[in-house]
This record gives C-alpha cells, sequence and structure tokens, in this order.
C-alpha cells in the first residue's frame, strides 16, 4: 500500500499499521516522512491471538490529529465481549483481534482544535466509531450507524498504556468516582440503553436472564424505576446472592429448578411485564418469552455465539408479545455518569477482582471458572 503525505491522516495510519501487526504483517510501504510525523514510540497491547490466549503485542502511538485525545489508561475492564472473543468466539471479532474497550483514565495530551477536554482531566472513553454522515447518524441515533464499529476491532485495546479517541466520545468522570468505577461506566450505558428502551413503569414485574454485571446493572437500574417485582436467573449462586443483595425480589437457580414455572406460579399464571435476556443462549431468550404476560415485552441484551435459534413463534400471536434488540449505547454515557454523580448507582460491589496488566491472562481465567465467584474484573493499568 502506496501512501501520499499530503492525503494521509493520523487515524488511517494508525488503523492499518495496527491491523498489519495483528495479522503479522509489518512490511508496508509508508513514506518515510509520514512514519516518522505520526508514528512517535511503542507501547503494549493486549490481543487474544488464539482461544485462550492473550499476548502483548508492541504497537506504534501516532501524533494526534487535531480532534484526537491521547488518554493514559488507568483502568480497564474485562467485558462479556472480551470473553467471547477469549473463548474465540465473538460472531463480530475474528481472532486475533485486540481487546479492551471499557476504560478510564487521564487526557495526557490534546489535538490543537480539542476544546472539551483539557490535559490532567480524568474521564472515561465511548468507544464506538461512527460514519456521522449516514441516515442514522444524522438523526442522532449514532447506534444504528449503518458502518458502526468499535476501536478494538480497528486493532485498539485498552489493555494498554495508551488509548487514542476523539474528542466527542471521551467524557469528564466526576470527582470522587474512582477510576475502577469509571471503567464501569461503558456496561452500565449498555444496560441504560436497554432499560429506556423497554419503558418501565412504576408496577411492572421484571425478569432478569442472566446475573453477570450486565444483569445486575439491568437490576440496579430497574430498582430506579419503581418497578414490582422482580425475578433475576442464573445457575451461578455466587451471582444470584449478588443479586438478592442488590434487590432483587426472587433469585432463581435455573439449573436446580426450571425457572418459567416458578416466575408463572409467582405472577398467579399471567407472568412479567418485562423481560431481559442478558445471557445469550437460545434456552434463556425462550424462557423471556414464555414468562412474560399478554402484551409483554422482551429484549435482548446478550451477545449470541451461535446465531441461529428456535424460538416457538405461535407465541407473539397468542400472546401479543414482542421481542426487540437493544444495540450499545445512544446518548447514555452522560446518563449513566449523572446517575453516578448523584450517588443513584454504586458500582464497587460490582467488583470482585482488581489486577495488574500483567495478570491480564488470570482476568480472563478467572472469569471463566465458576468457582472463584468472580464477576467484574478491573485491570489496573497504571
Amino acid at each position: 500500500m502506496d501512501w501520499n503525505l499530503k492525503e494521509t491522516s493520523t487515524v488511517q495510519v494508525y488503523e492499518v499499521v495496527a491491523q498489519k501487526e495483528i495479522e503479522g504483517r509489518s512490511s508496508l510501504k509508508i513514506h518515510p516522512k509520514i512514519f516518522e510525523t505520526y508514528m512517535t514510540k511503542t507501547y503494549p497491547m493486549a490481543i487474544v491471538s488464539a482461544p485462550g490466549k492473550v499476548e502483548f503485542q508492541e504497537k506504534w502511538l501516532p501524533e494526534l490529529s487535531p480532534k484526537e485525545v491521547l488518554i493514559g489508561v488507568k483502568a480497564s475492564s474485562i467485558c462479556g465481549s472480551d470473553l467471547h472473543i477469549f473463548k474465540g468466539k465473538h460472531p463480530s471479532a475474528p481472532l486475533p483481534v485486540a481487546i479492551g474497550h471499557e476504560l478510564s483514565g487521564e487526557v495526557l495530551k490534546i489535538g490543537s482544535g480539542v476544546s472539551i477536554v483539557r490535559e490532567g482531566d480524568r474521564v472515561v472513553v465511548e468507544p464506538v466509531i461512527t460514519c456521522g454522515q449516514c441516515y442514522f447518524c444524522q438523526k442522532g441515533e449514532y447506534n444504528l450507524c449503518t458502518q458502526i464499529s468499535f476501536q478494538y476491532r480497528k486493532g485498539q485495546g485498552a489493555f494498554a498504556p495508551y488509548f487514542i479517541a476523539k474528542e466527542d466520545w471521551v467524557h469528564q468522570l466526576p470527582e470522587g468516582i474512582s477510576y475502577e468505577e469509571g471503567a464501569l461506566i461503558e456496561p452500565l450505558s449498555v444496560s441504560l440503553h436497554a432499560v429506556k428502551k423497554r419503558n418501565l413503569q412504576p408496577g411492572h414485574t421484571v425478569a432478569i436472564f442472566g446475573a453477570g454485571a450486565i444483569g445486575l446493572m439491568l437490576l440496579l437500574l430497574i430498582r430506579l424505576s419503581e418497578a414490582g417485582e422482580v425475578f433475576i436467573v442464573d445457575v451461578q449462586d455466587h451471582r444470584l446472592k449478588k443479586a438478592k443483595v442488590f434487590g432483587a425480589s426472587y433469585i432463581l437457580n435455573n439449573s436446580k429448578k426450571e425457572a418459567v414455572p416458578i416466575i408463572l406460579e409467582k405472577t398467579s399464571q399471567l407472568g412479567v411485564d418485562r423481560a431481559f435476556e442478558a445471557v445469550g443462549l437460545e434456552s434463556t431468550l425462550v424462557q423471556s418469552l414464555k414468562v412474560l404476560k399478554k402484551g409483554g415485552s422482551s429484549i435482548i441484551v446478550g451477545i449470541f455465539e451461535e446465531q441461529e435459534v428456535k424460538i416457538p413463534v405461535n407465541l407473539f400471536i397468542q400472546k401479543e408479545i414482542s421481542l426487540t434488540g437493544s444495540q450499545g449505547y445512544c446518548w447514555d454515557f452522560q446518563s449513566a455518569l449523572k446517575l453516578l454523580e448523584k450517588g443513584e448507582i454504586h458500582l464497587k460491589e460490582m467488583i470482585t477482582h482488581v489486577l495488574p496488566l500483567s495478570s491480564l491472562q488470570k482476568g480472563f481465567e478467572l472469569l471463566m471458572d465458576p468457582k472463584s465467584e468472580a464477576i467484574k474484573v478491573v485491570i489496573k493499568v497504571d
């Protein structure tokens, strides 16, 4: 690939070099002046090179474009989607791929045109990449961008000392909120977006399938909405115990006794108004439909490794129920940060393990092992 000095952007150089390094190909025909201008130093960044294997590769740190911000990463948390990548089963991120997108840190340097943040600011990053030009972006529905992507899919992961983002995606971390909590703003925003889509009303009964980090955050947010009884279903007792502490009305271990009959019994056979699928399995998706009250709705938040599932479609007609998906976040980071700032949501109890960057492989192994009782593993980078 040949490069023209005048027509080359920082982002273009960074993305191509990063991708080629991940692919193991470094012989790029880049103009020497471009390389000297944009690439200034190297740093280690984590990737999953093969199922179950985390490696650190040296990356070039580019100079900033006018609207970019260089962040010194302080904390990054392991996301459920990172776990799918770790297993080599993420449907949109074939290996090898960079990992880490839930991060907080300190602004180290800003581009000449940046006005939103200053050096030294404590920040979190919305790691989305959108075109800004399509029909949905022009409507402000950027989570539906026709070319949406995320930083890790473009070769930049957050399990690293540095992270570069455009200023529009950088948000101030409120005073008094730790970097570790700040790293959980991204999954909180995912959960908040899903809850807002369901238009919960006071008194609504709710079932949540999955008591991982997203399921527990859904529970915290639903409790703020003055919903009625909330059922939460999982197969790991330590997660269910945490759900009880967070305010679940009923905790149900799906591996010991099937949850659907219990939920129907507790609701006088009517079912619940709303259900959330936060696992990513056919079985829990079907259960989320079976427990719905007539006219109720279920929303998918989990990532499905299997792309084809079977569901009882006649339920939709017989009960006039609905099923929708929830894609990431859209103007939700701001609301999530406000909830944290006002003390309406507390995330500290979600964090079960804090490890150094050198123990990242161990962090993934903890999350894969139910005996560790890990819920949210945060990596301290600095």
